[in-house]
């Protein structure tokens, strides 16, 4: 398995992570198979999507915040980050790569990417290459 810490720098912010995926793929020398990306946090997420067009990104974070307002939940009496724990719940922490011919099976737009609802802080990925 491998693993990889990556920091944001903002309370919310999506971050590529692709090109650290690819190389766990790489360095497994797995040519058939799957890649499970996942991180342990309970305020950030995995996900998939374009990342050609950054208004995608922003567009995906305005939603989120429009849907899941900041201040308004029970667990705020805690820690204040209700609203992260909710965004994290509806994207999940994990996803699961197909690869074929050594490579990963992404879409021409996809790339793989952490979102951070609670930033700035340090993340920890697992990258987990399955064998077929």
């Amino acid at each position: 398995m491998e693993e990889f810490i990556i920091s944001s720098k903002n309370k919310n912010e999506i971050m590529d992570i692709n090109s650290k995926v690819e190389q766990a793929v790489k360095k497994s020398g797995v040519k058939q198979g799957i890649a499970v990306v996942y991180t342990p946090h309970a305020t950030c997420a995995i996900l998939i999507n374009e990342n050609y067009d950054p208004n995608i990104l922003l567009d995906i974070t305005d939603s989120l915040r429009e849907q899941v307002p900041e201040g308004k939940w029970r667990h705020d009496k805690v820690d204040d980050n209700a609203a992260a724990h909710i965004k994290s719940a509806i994207i999940g922490p994990s996803q699961v790569i197909p690869i074929k011919d050594g490579k990963l099976t992404l879409g021409r737009w996809q790339n793989i990417m952490l979102a951070d609802w609670d930033g700035p802080r340090q993340r920890t990925v697992f990258v987990e290459v399955i064998s077929k």
